[in-house]
């Protein structure tokens, strides 16, 4: 990765600037997928986590090329749905939702994800942080859990989506 990678941040409000930005880097990244059905509706997703409130988004550029992005929204109080997994609820249940970390494959294997990851989340406010990765890419699951996530549940959210492991991880200490 070269060090010109730059990293750009966006809100709720940038939705009409950046939505293409975001669909073009969905193509690629997932251009070996591009028949399925459940792939094919992204640009829902974009709309759906795009027209919350609290919508934010980070997309890596290289000169003017967007390479990469994640982005997700706080969870609403009270319909933290992964509580189902656990025995005991946290203290503070405030939750941001990943719901898209994607990197264009010229770009992967670099650390590029982890960067956009970070800075996503450096500065959210809520405890906890959830995402959920497909069953099959277990070694996508593994480089979540090297970043403090841990395995909760598994969940199958749409009759056609993949089977996907709900991953939790913990944004500050408990009080």
């Amino acid at each position: 990765m070269s060090t010109a990678v730059q990293l750009r941040r966006y809100g709720h409000d940038d939705l009409p600037d950046i939505r293409q930005t975001l669909l073009d880097v969905h193509a690629d990244a997932y251009a070996d997928r591009r028949h399925e059905e459940f792939v094919q509706r992204f640009p829902w997703f974009v709309d759906h986590w795009g027209g919350r409130e609290g919508f934010a988004c980070v997309i890596a550029y290289e000169g003017d090329e967007p390479v990469g992005f994640t982005y997700g929204s706080p969870g609403e109080p009270g319909r933290e749905w992964w509580r189902e997994y656990l025995a005991d609820a946290p203290a503070d249940p405030s939750t941001f939702s990943v719901s898209e970390l994607m990197v264009r494959p010229k770009w992967r294997k670099q650390g590029l994800g982890e960067r956009l990851h970070t800075a996503l989340l450096g500065e959210r406010p809520e405890a906890l942080a959830v995402l959920t990765v497909d069953t099959k890419r277990p070694r996508l699951q593994a480089l979540y859990e090297g970043w403090g996530y841990r395995k909760v549940g598994e969940r199958q959210p749409f009759p056609d989506s993949p089977l996907y492991a709900v991953m939790l991880k913990e944004l500050k200490p408990a009080a």
